[in-house]
């Protein structure tokens, strides 16, 4: 036992053996020294991509009136106490790889991917914080705990970390490999969110009136023509314009898609989602405002063509439509699940909350109705979002020309058989949302909500273009016309608690008004946040 006890404490003594580095942890000392490490590192970055998952989205905005009533545009959110995405975690983790790649013992070429995806991502979340909270603190340094002064520091204006992410951005254009293998990013969907985030702020500083935004307009043009100049991607379509939009939005396989820059792809057993039971559950629903966007058949809005046959019932309001109003809002015939057809909008049930059922991404399988069992792949970067940047970058440039609208509109508007956009015979709308705007701005604008609706995008347009007042519009918490003679066609119990106005329309939160507040642009920091860093201040309005 003495010797035993001897032994123990000697072994104690040696510190080579007792102060090693953490063999299961990353630190400064085991890591980073070749390429898989690098690699390795910057897999977590990838579950920041912004996918476009239907679920929901758009539901803060004039597109959508869900059953649960936004709390953000209600004017019922509250300044949290902490969070609210108010959290600088990733770009710190951005940071602390960008003061470590270095001792890597591979080529500079081969760094410098992995600064590009480090970069491509750090801008995106800048990006993020930028539209949520306006001027953020711009921290491009791993910061230690000594580093008070940077951590408590004041918020920088939104044009210069505007300016810093598109530095990021361009470093990632100019050092990601034109392909990549599994799936990482290449320059092509670095070029795809730089023409977002240029769209973004150029409109920004025009509508907001603070200046140079044409750098970032040419820009998100530049980022766009070089995607369709690659000659890599092209507008989905199988000669079918009356199913090819629904389809794209149920793939089981996007890879290899020609509108895919860049798919979430999903695999049996392997990754699976539950999106598409979700979406038949969600109790959502396209506005009124919404639905009468859709321009009719000749190419003319409703408020102009004599082939609009009115909305006194679905059947008519869906008569003589683009075609993508069949195959975004859920008509008669519209396979529910397995053979169960759609007669009437199942209004009074968790289905739809306005009539106008939102079937983008929603299919009639059973395999993917079940909980958590779909492989239907979805889009982070889609090609027809770069053709509208492109058209609507070039108008707001003053650009715009025929051939501009032939090879982006146009495109769009080839897969469901629309009339062709002529600039020359464009007729302002007498109902638009924008009568302040030129008519061939607007009508980019009416066909990027349509090609994008439910894609997360609306809330930012709204924002970018000033025109957050669109929210008080009265339509946009209306649902489809319901008469007495309709009302009579359901089961009374299914419909006898829902309220319609003086006109029949339904109104999916009686007694609540949405009005706009200026104040929305931006969101509320967290009290917290404020208490900590005196050198922070409050949005105005909140």
């Amino acid at each position: 036992m003495i010797i035993l006890t001897v032994l123990i404490f000697a072994s104690c003594k040696k510190d080579s053996f007792l102060n090693r580095y953490p063999l299961s942890d990353i630190s400064q000392q085991n890591f980073f020294t070749n390429e898989t490490d690098l690699q390795l590192y910057c897999n977590q970055y990838y579950s920041q991509l912004p996918t476009q998952y239907f679920v929901d989205l758009d539901d803060n905005s004039d597109d959508k009136a869900n059953t649960s009533i936004n709390t953000f545009l209600a004017g019922t959110y509250t300044v949290p106490t902490t969070g609210g995405g108010w959290d600088f975690s990733f770009i710190r983790t951005c940071n602390y790889f960008l003061a470590n790649y270095s001792k890597a013992a591979i080529s500079d070429s081969i760094k410098n991917v992995y600064v590009a995806e480090t970069l491509f991502f750090r801008a995106n979340d800048f990006w993020g914080k930028v539209k949520t909270f306006g001027d953020v603190p711009y921290i491009n340094k791993y910061i230690t705990d000594t580093s008070k002064s940077v951590l408590y520091g004041s918020r920088m204006p939104h044009k210069q970390v505007m300016d810093s992410v598109l530095k990021d951005l361009t470093f990632a254009v100019a050092h990601l490999p034109a392909n990549a293998a599994d799936g990482r990013l290449n320059k092509n969907m670095a070029l795809a969110l730089m023409a977002r985030v240029c769209l973004w702020e150029g409109t920004y500083r025009k509508y907001f009136n603070v200046g140079d935004q044409n750098t970032y307009l040419q820009q998100a043009s530049t980022a766009a023509e070089q995607l369709m100049n690659s000659g890599q991607y092209s507008i989905y379509s199988t000669g079918h314009p009356q199913t090819d939009y629904y389809n794209l939005f149920i793939q089981e396989e996007l890879q290899g898609n020609p509108e895919a820059i860049m798919p979430m792809r999903y695999l049996p057993v392997v990754l699976t989602n539950n999106f598409d039971r979700q979406l038949g559950e969600a109790g959502d629903g396209y506005s009124k405002d919404f639905a009468r966007t859709f321009l009719c058949t000749d190419g003319l809005p409703t408020s102009l063509s004599s082939l609009y046959k009115g909305d006194d019932t679905p059947d008519e309001e869906a008569t003589n439509r683009d075609p993508r109003y069949a195959q975004e809002i859920a008509t008669r015939g519209f396979n529910f699940l397995n053979g169960d057809l759609i007669t009437l909008p199942r209004i009074g049930t968790s289905v739809t909350s306005t009539g106008y059922q939102p079937i983008k991404g929603r299919s009639s399988s059973l395999a993917a109705w079940n909980a958590n069992q779909s492989t239907y792949d979805i889009f982070i970067f889609r090609y027809a979002e770069t053709l509208l940047i492109e058209a609507e970058a070039k108008a707001e440039l003053g650009q715009c020309t025929q051939a501009t609208i032939d090879a982006t509109i146009n495109k769009l508007r080839d897969r469901v058989g629309m009339p062709h956009m002529v600039i020359a015979s464009l007729v302002k709308d007498p109902k638009s949302d924008f009568p302040d705007v030129p008519v061939l701005i607007d009508e980019i604008r009416r066909e990027r909500r349509i090609e994008l609706a439910s894609e997360g995008f609306r809330f930012d347009d709204l924002h970018r273009w000033h025109a957050g007042t669109l929210i008080n519009n009265p339509e946009t918490v209306l649902g489809m016309k319901l008469t007495p003679a309709l009302r009579a066609q359901y089961p009374a119990d299914q419909v006898s608690s829902i309220v319609v106005n003086a006109n029949n329309y339904i109104q999916i939160y009686p007694g609540i008004n949405r009005v706009w507040n200026d104040k929305l642009y931006l969101y509320p920091l967290p009290t917290q946040e404020l208490t900590l860093n005196p050198n922070l201040k409050q949005n105005p309005g909140w």
